[in-house]
């Protein structure tokens, strides 16, 4: 049995169980997400705490603790950066659903759909601006290099995807590159804040970044998966929503490498012009050439590689929780 069969074949993960090993920790930094939240400005407030508190699995805060416990050395440092990072998130779900013209973000109306674009993208920057904030109180300069240096690489992740999008020609490396800067990155920056302020080993370090990126891969992978075989009260968008906005994902760039020529024309075509109302031709054929099990088996791998990089951590239930979070990642239906 190879490890990624180990990974699908396995005994599913109570992600639950996971999160209660950080409860008190999750609840110190909900209370410092609000307090950072006020503003004299109550349309800041009104759309910062909407999206905040709709739901989320807050997967970065959540690495960012496990990482610092397995290291052995958790910090109030680690509270404030947790909130940085989800912050961080946050302000790139608003900014996205205004590129994307989205409608829906995890079951609600989008913020954009509720008050605008323009009072969305502002919002987001003010989310920035109170991470930018927050994470000088470390008064760690690699810290605060770090985190500069991922918000870059996340916007040219942005931008990247914008490049590709009603691109038919984009290749699954270029789609592993948009995802690795846009997804993943933030990901392996939550691992490697918590190592910094842990006084990691150099070795723990590069594993934990290593482990971050990987884990943010296979995250990314099934989302899109998803996109193709959840529902909509589970995933908490409109199936078939990249088709609507012409993004090359990996299922449909598998398929098209794969089909009939006839067949995959009626997705070069969906991905020209955005067609989400050609969702079902274009799911007919993505089935046809097991471009979902395809995708779900890289993000298998992906998870995989993220596991074996902890071999740098001792073991420990906090570690145990890293890789039952990796298991999880292939695992989640939403």
């Amino acid at each position: 049995m190879t490890t990624q069969e180990s990974i699908h074949s396995a005994t599913p993960i109570d992600f639950n169980a996971i999160k209660n090993l950080i409860h008190n920790e999750t609840a110190a930094v909900d209370k410092l997400i609000l307090e950072r939240l006020s503003s004299r400005v109550q349309l800041i407030n009104e759309i910062g705490y909407y999206i905040i508190s709709n739901g989320g699995k807050r997967v970065r805060p959540l690495l960012l603790f496990l990482t610092a416990k397995a290291l052995g050395n958790a910090s109030d440092h680690h509270i404030t950066l947790a909130a940085v990072v989800e912050f961080l998130h946050t302000a790139s779900l608003l900014h996205d659903d205004v590129i994307d013209e989205a409608d829906l973000r995890r079951g609600r109306e989008s913020a954009n759909s509720v008050w605008g674009n323009a009072a969305s993208v502002l919002v987001g920057d003010f989310l920035y601006s109170n991470a930018f904030q927050m994470m000088t109180r470390t008064n760690d300069v690699e810290v605060m290099d770090l985190i500069s240096a991922t918000v870059s690489t996340i916007t040219e992740g942005e931008v990247l995807q914008l490049i590709n999008c009603h691109n038919p020609d984009t290749s699954e490396a270029q789609y592993m590159d948009v995802i690795a800067c846009k997804t993943a990155t933030l990901f392996s920056t939550s691992a490697h804040l918590a190592a910094l302020i842990a006084e990691a080993t150099h070795e723990q370090k590069q594993g934990l970044i290593d482990y971050g990126l990987h884990l943010g891969m296979a995250f990314q992978l099934i989302d899109d998966a998803l996109d193709y075989c959840s529902n909509t009260e589970e995933l908490g968008k409109n199936l078939g929503a990249d088709l609507a906005e012409g993004k090359p994902t990996l299922p449909l760039i598998y398929a098209m490498q794969n089909a009939h020529p006839d067949e995959g024309q009626i997705i070069v075509d969906a991905i020209k012009n955005g067609a989400g109302e050609a969702f079902s031709q274009v799911y007919a054929v993505v089935m046809k050439t097991d471009a979902i099990a395809y995708t779900i088996q890289r993000a298998e791998q992906q998870a995989a590689t993220a596991i074996a990089a902890l071999e740098c951590l001792s073991d420990s239930i906090y570690k145990q929780a890293l890789i039952d979070l990796a298991k999880f990642s292939v695992q989640r239906n939403h």
